[in-house]
């Protein structure tokens, strides 16, 4: 295959391909994949302050990945 062709085949597969699988744009999933970035931050972060501090944020984190799990189990599907 000439090289012209490749190269938009290879950032289609780069940038598109799993966010098509997922029934999103590419920019629907930067969005969705950015702010799941950001949720995960502060569940680490209610983490580590319970590490520190025993009686706070007890179920914070695992309650935050919980809901972070429901709403990503099965996408795409």
């Amino acid at each position: 295959m000439a090289p012209e062709r490749r190269v938009p085949q290879m950032i289609a597969k780069i940038f598109l391909k799993h966010p098509a699988s997922v029934d999103e744009t590419y920019l629907e999933h930067a969005r969705f994949a950015g702010g799941f970035s950001l949720k995960l931050f502060a569940a680490g972060g209610a983490a580590l302050v319970h590490a520190v501090i025993p009686c706070l944020f007890e179920k914070t984190a695992s309650r935050m990945i919980g809901e972070m799990y429901a709403k990503t189990h099965n996408r795409g599907q």
